[in-house]
Parts: C-alpha cells; structure tokens; sequence
C-alpha cells in the first residue's frame, strides 16, 4: 500500500484516502490500545488498520503523538470540567471531585499513568502540551483552594498531577488494591490539608 504524507503541502486539502487512512488508525488504535495497553504494539495497530507502518509513522511520527491524539478530547474534557467545577461548588469539593475525575481516567489504559508522568520531563512530547493545559485548569483550582486555607500552601499543580497518577498506577500495577482506591484516595486528600489541623479537600 503507498505511503501517504500526513501533512499535505500548504494550500491543499489532504487526500480523502489519507484522511480514511488516518481515521482508521486511530480507530484500531482505540482498540489496542484498550487491550494492551500504552505499550501497545504499533506494528500490530498497523497491521489491524490495514496500512503499512511507515504510513501510521507518517501520521503519528511518536507513541506520544498517537496516545496524544486518542486522549486529547479527554484532557480538553477535563479542563472544561474544571472550570464548570470552579462555577458551581466550593473550592475544596471542586479540587476533590476534579481529582477524583482525573485519578480515575488515568487508570483509563494499562500503563497510561507512567506515560502521563513521563511527560513531566519531556517537553517535547505531544502529551506533555495538551497535560500542560489540564494541569494548569487543576492549578487555578488548586490556587483557589489555598486562597481559602484549604489546602496546604507548599503544594502545587506537579505534586497534584503526580499524586493522582500514582494512585492509578497503584491500581494499575495490584489490582488486588482497587477495592482500596477510595480509602487511599482519601488519605491523599488528607495529606493536602494545612499543617496543624483541619481536614483535606471534601470529594464526592
């Protein structure tokens, strides 16, 4: 099968077969990825969609710019989410519930935690800009949580973002612990909590 040029040259539509082809990766990609993971073969999505290797590469030069592009509606999700949040209920319910919203679509694919984390010291990674925009969501609720001495002021959006990774990757890696993921989930918020008293961010 030929390989096509992802990008077409400026001033022309790309090729319809190009867009099919480009689609229907993403489609399988969809699906292996729910069966094997963020680790999941590239060469075995290829195959599955029907297109040469080169041409997924054409498309997705990255393992980051495919889970990029599967995950990007979720992250603008969750930003929106924030922001509906910020509107509607205290800044601590807020940051609790987005948090728990989040801990639980990292845990959406196998392995999809470690590669969130990843993007932390990988700025040119395509997750690493579209994490950027959720994270900073999450920070405008985190800053209106400490505004109210919610929340402990050392704390900042990275150590959220990592917290709530590694509950997924708890999950992920000992299933036998997901009966606890509410119990852990509640110590963390906990640990949020002014030095000296009170308690963490409420979460429903």
């Amino acid at each position: 099968m030929p390989v096509e040029p992802a990008t077409p040259p400026a001033g022309r539509a790309p090729r319809a077969d190009a867009r099919r082809n480009r689609d229907r990766v993403l489609e399988v990609a969809a699906e292996v990825v729910s069966e094997q993971g963020a680790q999941a073969s590239l060469r075995d999505i290829a195959r599955r969609a029907d297109v040469g290797l080169g041409t997924l590469y054409r498309h997705f030069p990255t393992r980051d710019a495919l889970l990029e592009a599967l995950l990007r509606r979720r992250f603008e999700l969750l930003a929106e989410r924030a922001e509906e949040l910020a509107a509607a209920v205290a800044p601590d319910r807020a940051l609790g519930d987005w948090l728990r919203e989040f801990t639980r679509g990292a845990g959406a694919y196998q392995g999809l935690s470690a590669a969130l984390l990843a993007t932390l010291q990988d700025p040119e990674s395509p997750l690493h800009a579209s994490c950027l925009t959720m994270r900073q969501a999450c920070g405008r609720l985190l800053v209106a949580a400490q505004r109210d001495g919610l929340i402990r002021p050392d704390v900042d959006a990275v150590d959220l973002f990592a917290l709530a990774n590694g509950l997924a990757w708890i999950a992920d890696q000992a299933p036998s612990l997901a009966e606890r993921s509410d119990r852990l989930f509640g110590l963390v918020l906990d640990g949020l909590a002014p030095r000296g008293g009170g308690t963490g961010p409420a979460a429903g």
